[in-house]
């Protein structure tokens, strides 16, 4: 399955459109660490985290699943050996705590961008997780409502993937 990425703000799959938000950055085909901007591309979808203590079960879905702990997080720091991949904390890198006081991450699915390899600098910690009430912008996320993620991921299975299109160009007059 491929779930489209509306850049008005929803995503698309099958016959369903859900709301979402999208990066304060806006759309980047050249994203680059901090700039806010959700990645435009075909990006499959990895791991699933959630937080067993904020979420009955684990997700149902054809995803891995794994728990998120008090020490987990994710390294943001583009000059560190452990840029852009889970990390156990304390740690001496820079990074985002999964662990969350907000429910913003109480369900994670990781967006396999930037891997393989992975360059420095081009983004990190680019995944689909919960929205704010007021989906207001994420740091270049995709963020959907609670409810909406996991009726997503009931459908969802390996090598499902999120495609980012480029924003339209306004046709020039002839």
């Amino acid at each position: 399955m491929n779930i489209s990425v509306n850049p008005s703000g929803y995503i698309e799959f099958y016959a369903q459109r859900m709301r979402c938000a999208l990066g304060r950055g806006g759309l980047r085909n050249n994203k680059r660490e901090g700039d806010g901007a959700t990645p435009i591309g075909h990006h499959k979808l990895g791991r699933v985290f959630y937080r067993p203590d904020r979420c009955d079960h684990p997700p149902a879905t054809g995803l891995t699943t794994h728990t998120i702990t008090p020490d987990l997080g994710w390294c943001d720091d583009p000059e560190h050996a452990d840029y852009n991949r889970l990390i156990t904390l304390p740690h001496s890198a820079h990074h985002e705590t999964l662990w969350r006081d907000d429910h913003v991450y109480d369900v994670i699915v990781e967006i396999l961008y930037n891997i393989n390899p992975i360059k420095a600098g081009l983004g990190s910690a680019i995944f689909m997780h919960v929205a704010k009430p007021d989906y207001s912008p994420t740091e270049g996320c995709i963020a959907l409502k609670y409810e909406d993620l996991l009726s997503l991921l009931q459908l969802c299975n390996e090598g499902d993937a999120v495609v980012v299109p480029a924003p339209a160009t306004a046709s020039k007059p002839t």
